[in-house]
């Protein structure tokens, strides 16, 4: 189960995710996933929104290999290299995850093999 917290007394989320998730059931922890090619395995470099949509896609071939979408995700870690695609990066993901708010952070930092993003989660099972 999944269940966002918005607490009354908090103030706004600036972007989409929740304040927090409270979440029961089994857990999985999504390793890293960057833009690698689900078939070579080899990392695509190319524009922003190509690895960020990528990336994505490789964490929801995770979830879904474990019966799970973005709806019983809790938590997300967001890798970018620049902070001047925090805006961008929303719009993206926003698009992706839909309606789910899991509560999130985003770290700008260097990155392994010069790509410019990198996720992790945590999703609660049934």
């Amino acid at each position: 189960m999944i269940e966002p917290l918005f607490p009354h007394d908090a103030p706004p989320v600036i972007g989409p995710f929740a304040h927090g998730i409270i979440a029961s059931g089994k857990l999985l922890f999504v390793s890293g996933q960057g833009p690698q090619d689900p078939v070579s395995g080899k990392i695509e470099l190319g524009s922003f929104e190509f690895e960020a949509r990528r990336t994505l896609e490789n964490v929801e071939r995770v979830l879904r290999a474990a019966g799970a979408d973005w709806s019983k995700v809790a938590r997300v870690q967001v890798y970018l290299t620049e902070a001047e695609r925090f805006a961008e990066f929303n719009a993206i993901y926003a698009s992706v995850v839909g309606e789910a708010r899991p509560a999130r952070t985003t770290i700008i930092c260097n990155l392994l093999a010069g790509i410019q993003i990198e996720i992790d989660c945590v999703a609660a099972l049934d």
